[in-house]
């Protein structure tokens, strides 16, 4: 199995890790994977073309990144403004999933969820954003559909590996990152270039991983091996996600405890990136008939979980 992280990664890095051994563990030995960080056998961003071409089985990493090949997968890892993790696993069991195995049957390869970062911040800047002007010109490590958003607001998005985000921060190739949450960004020091930490992270308000496997291989595994590898998959899902909850609260009251600057993002900054948002999924649904069912299902979605969530994190 190869994936997109640096080894023991916070986050998607130690769920690829604790993903193979639970599999191992349930399939009695009759699966056996051995775990390759990015860069060992295939780049970060060459996990998907790695089991697309028989070179590996297995792949750990996410959706986000295949939006040049499959424009609408960035909507199996999170959407600027779209539905929560909990939401997310409702929309895949509701339908989701099968689109998600339609979509990826084109690259060869069974998609499954593998992990959970929870929501993300909107990222590290080396200077405070008081504007909507302060974002123009800006160069920040983006990927994903909230790329395209700060691409939208005027900044230039680049998509580089979580690994190199500091030296690259540090050789000032950029202004900015947004990666993920806390607990995954604290352990790269990026405060110490880029003290202002944006919140809302509206670019990010999901962090799927994903579990990748050859087509071919999938089906060729029996039942219940299939069974096993996607009751790891979903197990490695909600731990991940409960633990980045308790996580990230330490992890951030240790970052501000640091001299980290928690900055608000201004309104019209918000504003000008829901609607940015709203028209990369236009966009998407606009490509082919396939994104525009994908699309169409998680809008559904999202819109049937609102009515609920609008009340039920009310807290008094």
């Amino acid at each position: 199995m190869v994936t997109s992280w640096s080894k023991n990664l916070p986050g998607p890095g130690i769920s690829a890790d604790r993903l193979a051994q639970r599999i191992n563990a349930m399939s009695q030995g009759e699966i056996g994977i051995e775990v390759f960080p990015a860069g060992t056998i295939v780049p970060a961003f060459g996990v998907l073309d790695g089991i697309a071409s028989g070179a590996v089985e297995m792949g750990h990493t996410a959706a986000l990144f295949w939006s040049g090949k499959m424009a609408a997968a960035p909507l199996f890892t999170t959407v600027p403004f779209g539905l929560s993790p909990q939401a997310h696993i409702g929309w895949l069991a509701g339908g989701g999933q099968a689109l998600w195995d339609e979509l990826y049957a084109t690259q060869g390869v069974k998609p499954l969820v593998g992990g959970n970062t929870g929501p993300s911040a909107g990222g590290w800047f080396k200077r405070e954003i008081v504007s909507l002007a302060d974002l123009k010109g800006l160069r920040i490590r983006a990927t994903g559909l909230g790329g395209e958003v700060y691409y939208a607001l005027g900044a230039t998005a680049i998509a580089i590996p979580p690994s190199d985000t500091y030296a690259s921060l540090e050789r000032g190739v950029i202004d900015a990152v947004e990666l993920l949450a806390p607990v995954n960004d604290q352990p790269l020091g990026l405060n110490k270039i880029a003290p202002y930490y944006a919140f809302p992270g509206f670019n990010k308000p999901n962090g799927v991983s994903e579990t990748l496997i050859s087509l071919k291989l999938w089906q060729e595994l029996p039942e219940h091996l299939r069974t096993i590898v996607t009751a790891a998959c979903h197990a490695e899902h909600d731990i991940a996600l409960g633990e980045a909850e308790i996580a990230n609260g330490r992890a951030l009251r240790e970052l501000v405890g640091t001299g980290t600057k928690p900055m608000l993002f201004p309104s019209e900054v918000i504003a000008a990136a829901r609607v940015a948002a709203e028209a990369a999924l236009s966009r998407i649904a606009d490509k082919d008939t396939l994104s525009g069912r994908i699309v169409g299902s998680y809008l559904q979605a999202a819109e049937a979980a609102r009515a609920w969530s609008n009340v039920s994190l009310l807290r008094g």
